[in-house]
C-alpha cells in the first residue's frame, strides 16, 4: 500500500461500472473518488487533489466532453482518459481539442486502464517537468512530438472504426472470411493473407479465402498460390499445439522449419467463445518487409471483429429459422383446417419463384418471394371459420370480411420487424392491376412487382385446385382465363413470363 496514495476520479453514469473500478484500483493502493456525471466531477475536484480523471463520454447533466472542456479550462495539467464505445474521427478530434490525454474503448480492461493510468501519470511528470526546466525550444520539439503522436492516434482511429464499420456491412460468414483477408493486405501491406478453418479433433486447416499475391517470384507461387506451403501448414499447427495466442514471427527467415520466401509472419487465432474456429495468417515476402506488434494488434482487432460478426450472423440466420419455422407451422395449421387449400402456400411459392425467375428478377428478390409466397395466406388465421369454411359461395359480407386477410397477414409479418419487403408484398397480393383489388386499390406500376408475380401465382393455383363448390378446371382453360385476364386483372408482364412456363410444361 502507498503511504500517500495517488488520487483518481472516475466518472460514469452506470454504478456498476463505478463499483468495479473503485474496487480494483482501491485494492492497487490507489484512492478513488466516483461521480455520476460532470457536474459531479467537479465538485469532487473542487474539494480533492485529484491525479487522474477516467471519464465516459455520454452522461446526462453534463457529459464527458463538457466535463473535459472545464478541466481544461481550469487545470490543463491534469490528465484526462475519455472511455467511450464509439471511436468515430469526429469524437477522437474533439476529445482530443478538449484536453484529454487519451481514450480507451468500451468495454475496457481494469489491468489496461492501470498500465494506462501508470503511463499517463508518468508522462505528466515529464510534461510538468518541461514546463518548468526546458528551454523554448525544447518545449517545441515536444509540442511537434505531441503533434505526430496526434495524427498517429487519428489514423489509428480511422482504420479501427473503418475495420468496423466493413464488417457491419458485411452479412455473410464468407464474405466476413474474405473481408479479414482484404484488410489484411489493406492495412498490413501484407503480400498474402489466408483464412483457415481449424478442427482442433484432427488438427487441420481447411482454406476458405486467400489474397492475390503480386510477388514476381515462381517459388512463392507454387509454394503459396493456392493455398499456405506444407511446411507453414505445419509451423502453424505445432504453434496452435502449444499457444492459442496470436503470434508474431518478424523474421521468419531465420527459421529452419519455414520456407526461406517466407521473410515475415503473423498467426492469429480466430475464437468464439474460447473456442478456436478460424486462422487468419499474414506473410511477408519482401525482403526488409517485416511485420510488428503494431501490425499483430491490427490483426488480431480485425480477427476479433470478424468472430463477432460470424457470431451475430449465426444468432441472425437461427433466429430467421426459427421465427419462419413458427409462421410456417401457423400456415400449416391454417391449411389443414380446410382440406381444399392443403400445400396451396407450397404450391404458391413454387410458382411465384419459378415466374420470377423467368422475369430475371434479382436473388434478393427470389428470396424475398419463395418467404412471401409460402406465407401470403397466413392473415387468414384471422378470418372465422364459418365464413373461411364455407362450403359455398360466399356472401357480399363474407366477402368483405375475407378480403382483410392480406393486411391481418401484413400486420402479422411487421410484427417481427424482419422481413417489411415481404410484409409489402404480403398486404398488395390481391391487388388487381386494373386498380380494382384490395385493400389499396393500387394501379399498374403502384402495385409492387413481386405482389403482381404472387397474384398470378396464388390465382393460377386456386382456379387450378378443387373446391367444395367447383371441381378444378382442365389445365388450358386454366391458361386461357390467365390470359384472357392479361392487363386487368394481372400485369401482361407476369403473364408473359407465366405463359412461358405454361408453354414448357414447368406448372405442374
Amino acid at each position: 500500500m502507498r503511504t500517500d496514495p495517488i488520487k483518481i476520479l472516475m466518472v460514469d453514469d452506470e454504478n456498476v461500472i463505478l463499483d468495479v473500478a473503485e474496487e480494483y484500483f482501491q485494492k492497487k493502493g490507489y484512492e478513488v473518488f466516483t461521480a455520476g456525471n460532470g457536474i459531479e466531477a467537479l465538485d469532487v475536484l473542487s474539494r480533492e487533489k485529484i491525479g487522474c480523471v477516467f471519464t465516459d463520454i455520454n452522461m446526462p447533466v453534463m457529459d464527458g466532453l463538457d466535463l473535459a472542456e472545464k478541466i481544461r479550462m481550469k487545470d490543463n495539467t491534469l490528465p484526462i482518459v475519455v472511455m467511450t464505445g464509439y471511436p468515430s474521427l469526429d469524437n477522437t478530434i474533439q476529445t482530443l481539442k478538449n484536453g484529454v490525454i487519451d481514450y480507451l474503448i468500451t468495454p475496457v480492461n481494469l489491468e489496461q486502464m492501470e498500465l494506462t493510468l501508470k503511463r499517463i501519470l508518468r508522462e505528466r511528470e515529464l510534461f510538468v517537468e518541461n514546463l518548468i526546466l526546458k528551454e523554448e525550444v525544447e518545449r517545441q520539439e515536444r509540442l511537434k512530438k505531441l503533434n505526430n503522436e496526434l495524427l498517429e492516434r487519428v489514423q489509428e482511429v480511422n482504420t479501427l472504426n473503418r475495420v468496423m464499420e466493413d464488417f457491419s456491412t458485411t452479412d455473410s460468414s464468407y464474405g466476413i472470411f474474405n473481408k479479414v483477408v482484404d484488410l489484411g493486405v489493406e492495412e498490413l501491406k501484407a503480400d498474402k493473407v489466408f483464412f483457415h478453418i481449424y478442427s482442433d479433433q484432427d488438427k487441420s486447416l481447411s482454406l476458405v479465402a486467400s489474397s492475390h499475391c503480386d510477388i514476381e517470384n515462381e517459388v512463392v507461387h507454387s509454394l503459396f498460390g493456392k493455398d499456405i506451403s506444407k511446411a507453414a501448414n505445419k509451423f502453424i499447427i505445432d504453434i496452435l499445439k502449444r499457444d492459442h495466442n496470436p503470434c508474431l514471427i518478424s523474421e521468419a527467415w531465420k527459421n529452419k522449419n519455414l520456407d526461406d520466401v517466407v521473410h515475415s509472419l503473423m498467426v492469429v487465432p480466430v475464437k468464439i467463445r474460447d473456442n478456436i474456429f478460424g486462422i487468419a495468417s499474414a506473410f511477408s515476402f519482401t525482403k526488409d518487409k517485416y511485420f510488428n506488434e503494431k501490425d499483430l494488434y491490427y490483426m488480431s482487432f480485425i480477427s476479433r471483429k470478424a468472430s463477432s460478426a460470424i457470431e451475430n450472423i449465426a444468432l441472425y440466420e437461427n433466429i430467421y429459422d426459427n421465427l419462419f419455422s413458427t409462421l410456417y407451422a401457423f400456415v400449416t395449421a391454417l391449411e389443414v383446417r380446410d382440406l381444399y387449400t392443403r400445400k396451396h402456400s407450397t404450391r404458391v411459392a413454387k410458382y411465384a419463384h419459378m415466374i420470377a425467375e423467368e422475369m430475371d428478377c434479382t436473388d434478393e428478390e427470389l428470396d424475398i418471394i419463395r418467404f412471401a409466397g409460402s406465407l401470403h395466406d397466413i392473415g387468414k388465421i384471422g378470418i372465422r371459420d364459418d365464413i373461411l369454411l364455407k362450403p359455398s359461395r360466399l356472401s357480399p359480407e363474407e366477402y368483405t370480411k375475407i378480403k382483410e386477410h392480406p393486411v391481418i397477414g401484413a400486420d402479422i409479418i411487421s410484427k417481427m420487424g424482419l422481413w417489411d419487403r415481404e410484409m409489402v408484398i404480403i398486404r398488395h397480393h390481391h391487388e388487381r392491376f386494373d386498380g380494382k383489388g384490395y385493400p389499396g386499390g393500387l394501379k399498374g406500376d403502384e402495385i409492387p412487382k413481386l405482389s403482381r408475380i404472387l397474384c398470378v401465382a396464388d390465382s393460377f393455383d386456386a382456379i387450378d385446385s378443387d373446391r367444395a363448390y367447383r371441381k378444378k378446371m382442365g389445365k388450358n382453360e386454366v391458361f386461357d382465363i390467365i390470359k384472357e385476364n392479361s392487363g386487368t386483372q394481372f400485369d401482361p408482364e407476369v403473364v408473359k413470363a407465366f405463359l412461358k412456363l405454361a408453354d414448357q410444361d414447368l406448372l405442374d
